[in-house]
């Protein structure tokens, strides 16, 4: 589904009759190439030969056509055309003055005059229409019945959607330059009719912004943040949780959220349902991975469902609520999606599409909005110390559009985000029982508000999750084998493996924090060779073991660097000082996903990995002292403290940054781990 408009030309079908005399115009209006003229062009003929664009010639039969006289319009069913469908206005009133632009031997001007009473001749009878447009256009317009403006598209002059179907067999009081039949308009009047169901086809398949935004046109917005979640990698996660995706479904089942709010608009009644579900668990639990399935699932199924990623690093110190962070996605997806359209552009402007309506058009059409916001821990300082008036306003926006929202973090941070929802908006593991289906085993604790709790993986999963990847029976610490990170990083770096390299015979099997280590030096070897192919003459052997031991300090650098007021971010300045553009540093460390985009800058893919790796720099008394010990003031006669950035980098205590505030509410600093767990590592590559 592209959200180019098509080219009218292109998709015009001319209608002959077997002895090739011309009848009319059709056009396209879905991916199966059903094709939409007027009656008065099929009226009484057994068999219609199609002329398309490319001299592609189809023979239909009668059976192919649904007739509409009532209407004065038929759809004609077509194989083999494959032909760019045209996207439908969705406004129903066509207000007069419009401008529109139709084909009568080459393309005219017109404008929208009226709706005017006129009457259909067919064969057989006449019909009165109750729901027609009267235009005005240019004099000697050939409007004449058999020739080629017969059934064609009226086209809105400002978006290219098609608002109505032009008719030649249309008779009125008074003369009048021509008439069209408006589709929507004549659609309302038979809801469940054949019209009608093109039509909503039509929306779902054929993408169109602005005024005329349709299903297609929001799911091709919100599908745009998603980005790579959602496209298959070599190491997805093959193993599915029943219970998370039972949840899931319970969760997106359930009552619509601002049922309320929306059902009095509609002036009616109803209660709401839960719009708001936490996602908890551990780092390296598979919280991304779990959302990630949750998009493709929506975004590949029958009915694909609105559904859009944001990350916490998305969120800025200034935003009111979750809205101001939709607003931005949508915005920076309309950008991509007008520039992927070409010279052709779109139909409508992707930028007028707003969170209200994208969020109300998915709750029309029975697939509510989701936003799926992953690590709010990411949230700059100053908007989490604004973490209730956010919280409260998000919650209101949320049951005012209809739009859920599935929330992915620590325990540490729902302790304190889920109690500044209402009760009532959280999902609880509980209403599964109402389904019939078993609650979770694993209880979110007492301390925690409502939530769906992630765990490593049961013994059943890892086992599968083991095989799948192809790693050997105990290749994994017992404490770590069903970790899912852990896992996952251990096939990559066995599948790097040279065949016949096995671990030592009384070796013992390697825990996460091993699998970390021969992670970071296997990506660094592969981001050496990138670099290494790139170089005239290409390096080899002993050249390509010293770059990777230079891109490994370079990787320990950044870690360094993401210490401090950055929350874990490496800014786009230091980014391109540790990685240059100009010399492919770069390009490579992002191919190889060590570092990805966030927010204004960057940070290491995968959130335990990072700890891991920030650990390894972590001054444990700076950290301390500027998370803790600063805020309390000192025994004995008060003294100027310098401030200390937790990094063991340079010789002396660092002033805090402007602008430097207190950590989140809930947060806790890291903690320093011994041995093998946290002990320093060398920057260099130890599997070389």
């Amino acid at each position: 589904m592209s959200g180019r408009r098509a080219d009218a030309d292109e998709s015009l079908v001319r209608i002959r009759d077997l002895a090739g005399r011309r009848r009319g115009t059709g056009f396209p209006v879905d991916d199966r190439s059903t094709l939409i003229t007027s009656h008065e062009a099929v009226d009484g003929l057994a068999c219609l030969v199609l002329h398309a664009a490319g001299d592609r010639t189809v023979v239909v039969g009668a059976d192919a056509v649904t007739p509409l006289p009532d209407c004065d319009l038929a759809l004609v069913r077509t194989e083999g055309l494959d032909l760019p469908p045209l996207a439908v206005a969705a406004t129903e009133h066509i207000a007069g003055g419009t401008r529109v632009r139709l084909r009568a031997g080459r393309w005219h001007d017109a404008s929208i005059v009226g709706e005017p009473l006129v009457t259909y001749t067919a064969t057989d009878r006449f019909h009165l229409l109750r729901t027609a447009l009267e235009l005005s256009l240019p004099e000697r317009t050939p409007l004449r019945l058999g020739e080629e403006a017969t059934g064609g598209p009226v086209l809105d002059a400002g978006t290219g959607a098609v608002v109505a179907v032009l008719g030649t067999a249309l008779h009125a009081e008074r003369r009048a330059g021509g008439y069209a039949i408006p589709l929507r308009a004549t659609a309302a009047a038979d809801p469940d009719g054949p019209l009608a169901r093109l039509l909503d086809r039509n929306a779902a398949t054929v993408p169109a912004y602005g005024r005329d935004l349709n299903l297609a046109g929001a799911l091709q917005l919100t599908g745009t943040s998603l980005g790579s979640v959602v496209t298959p990698r070599t190491w997805r996660d093959p193993v599915g949780r029943p219970e998370t995706i039972r949840e899931f479904d319970c969760f997106l089942a359930g009552g619509a959220p601002g049922g309320r709010a929306l059902t009095r608009a509609a002036g009616g009644h109803g209660p709401g349902g839960p719009y708001v579900l936490g996602l908890v668990g551990e780092p390296g639990t598979g919280r991304t991975t779990e959302l990630g399935a949750l998009a493709a699932r929506r975004s590949r199924g029958a009915e694909p469902a609105p559904t859009l990623w944001l990350r916490g690093a998305d969120l800025r110190a200034d935003d009111v609520s979750l809205r101001d962070a939709i607003a931005r996605a949508l915005q920076a997806a309309g950008r991509i999606v007008t520039a992927s359209a070409g010279a052709q552009g779109t139909v409508g402007d992707t930028s007028a599409a707003t969170p209200e309506a994208v969020a109300h058009l998915a709750h029309r059409v029975g697939r509510p909005l989701l936003v799926l916001l992953d690590g709010p821990e990411e949230m700059p300082p100053l908007l989490a110390h604004a973490l209730p008036g956010w919280t409260a306003a998000t919650a209101h926006w949320l049951e005012r559009t209809g739009t859920r929202l599935v929330v992915a973090c620590r325990p540490e941070h729902w302790e304190t985000a889920g109690a500044l929802f209402p009760p009532a908006a959280l999902h609880s593991p509980a209403t599964a029982l109402g389904t019939g289906a078993p609650a979770l085993t694993a209880a979110p604790p007492a301390a925690l508000p409502a939530c769906v709790r992630l765990a490593d993986l049961t013994p059943e999963l890892a086992e599968r999750a083991r095989a799948s990847y192809g790693v050997p029976a105990g290749g994994l610490a017992p404490a770590d084998a069903g970790h899912p990170l852990a896992l996952r990083l251990l096939a990559e770096v066995h599948a790097a493996l040279p065949d016949g390299a096995d671990r030592p015979e009384g070796a013992p099997a390697p825990d996460r924090w091993d699998v970390f280590a021969a992670h970071l030096d296997l990506v660094c070897l592969r981001i050496a060779v990138r670099l290494a192919a790139a170089r005239r003459p290409p390096l080899r052997g002993t050249a390509v073991r010293r770059l990777a031991a230079k891109v490994a300090g370079q990787v320990h650098e950044a870690a360094r660097q993401c210490l401090g007021p950055g929350q874990g971010e490496l800014e786009r300045e230091t980014f391109e000082q540790l990685f240059p553009w100009r010399t492919g540093w770069a390009s490579a460390v992002l191919t190889e996903g060590l570092l990805v985009p966030a927010g204004s800058g960057y940070r290491f893919a995968h959130e335990e990995f990072a700890d891991w790796l920030h650990g390894t720099h972590l001054d444990l008394d700076a950290a301390l002292h500027a998370l803790v010990h600063r805020w309390y003031e000192p025994e004995g006669p008060p003294a100027e403290a310098a401030v200390r950035l937790p990094s063991r980098r340079g010789g002396g205590p660092a002033r805090a940054p402007e602008g430097h505030v207190p950590p989140p509410p809930g947060s806790r600093p890291p903690t320093r781990r011994r041995g093998r767990r946290g002990g320093d590592r060398q920057e260099g590559p130890t599997l070389l």
